[in-house]
This record gives structure tokens, sequence and C-alpha cells, in this order.
């Protein structure tokens, strides 16, 4: 879109962006500690307590990436209308 505009867009839009890539990031991250979790826990019984805590990181991983994402697509609607010829 830089190219099409001739000229940097607002620095909003890249934090965004890096926000947003930052969020799949630790949603990745979560969802690889609870398949170790899940993994772990048959073999050795089921620690209830663990198991939840883990669940519960990666249900708030979710939401930040929800959020992270319905920013991201109006940044770049924005981004995109910026661009279009007047």
């Amino acid at each position: 879109m830089e190219r099409l505009c001739s000229s940097p867009l607002h620095e909003n839009i890249s934090t965004a962006l890096d926000k947003h890539l930052e969020s799949i990031h630790v949603v990745q991250a979560r969802r690889k500690d609870e398949i170790v979790n899940a993994s772990s826990r048959q073999r050795h019984g089921p620690p209830r307590c663990q198991d939840e805590r883990v669940v519960l990181a990666l249900a708030v991983a979710l939401r930040a990436l929800c959020l992270a994402t319905r920013k991201v697509r109006t940044t770049l609607w924005c981004a995109f209308q910026m661009t279009l010829p007047k």
C-alpha cells in the first residue's frame, strides 16, 4: 500500500500489524503448552488445576488475538481508503 500511496503510511498501521503478529505468536505458544500438558496428562493422570490454568491462558490469548484482529482489519481498511485515487 505504501507503493500505491507513494509515501509511508501512518505509524499506527505498522504498530497494529506488529501487535497482531505478536498475538498470533502468543496463541501458538499457549496452544503448544496445552498440547504438551494434554500429552503429559495421559501418561501421569489428570492434574486438574494445572490443566485449567493452561486452558485459561489460551482463552486469554485468543481474546487478545480477537481484539488485535479487529483493530488490524479496521486499520488496513483505513490504509486502503487512503491509497485509493481521489
